[in-house]
């Protein structure tokens, strides 16, 4: 009895730290995609591959593949259902599969393209070129969405709002100095930096007014 269960101690002794392990190479995974994607994200699209459709800006599709195919090679393109919505509008559900920093990843995404129809009603204009532009369209939303191409053109990238150590140092120097009524402002300065609510957003505006209290 005493002998089975010191095995499974020391089974579970041995498990443990490879689990740990385990656990770490994830994170370090998670991370490194996480960098890529705001590196792809932070891309410029050159001028030359962005148009505009009634005031919208887009990117045309041969751009987007070749960024696809340059950070993320092996991508694949499945078209899952096509379905026309009556004489209106044909769908496409289409499925992106694509390598991401050693894994495999996949999303499914929708859309749907007008179809044109003759100004005099006779007919329609060309529905091979309304079904080749809904696949089109459902490729582009998805390499956006899940690649994040053409973030700066389709208005998706996020700034960091993190302050530098240098920003930190330079706030909560200045919190020292000031105060309102007598009463520093030190303590209230420090928690708004650890909880976020001073960032680089609003790192400006906070230290022009944090001077004020200096001076007043």
């Amino acid at each position: 009895m005493s002998k089975i269960k010191g095995e499974n101690m020391e089974s579970n002794n041995n498990e443990l730290p490879q689990v740990i392990n385990e656990v770490e190479e994830i994170n370090v995974k998670l991370m490194e995609i996480a960098s890529k994607h705001k590196r792809v994200s932070s891309l410029i699209t050159p001028k030359a591959y962005v148009f505009q459709l009634m005031d919208f800006d887009y990117v045309k599709i041969n751009y987007m593949r070749d960024v696809a195919d340059r950070e993320y090679p092996g991508w694949s393109w499945t078209i899952i259902k096509t379905e026309a919505l009556g004489t209106q509008a044909y769908a496409v559900h289409g499925r992106l599969k694509w390598y991401d920093e050693g894994l495999w990843r996949e999303g499914d995404m929708a859309a749907a393209h007008r179809i044109q129809q003759k100004s005099d009603g006779s007919g329609f204009v060309n529905v091979g070129n309304d079904i080749k532009s809904a696949n089109t369209d459902c490729m582009k939303k998805a390499f956006n969405m899940y690649m994040n191409i053409a973030d700066d053109v389709y208005r998706n990238q996020t700034e960091d709002t993190s302050l530098s150590e240098e920003e930190v140092e330079n706030i909560l120097s200045l919190a020292k100095k000031a105060n309102i009524d007598g009463k520093s402002l030190e303590k209230t300065i420090t928690a708004k930096v650890d909880n976020g609510e001073i960032h680089a957003l609003n790192y400006k505006g906070s230290i022009a007014k944090l001077e004020r209290y200096i001076d007043g």
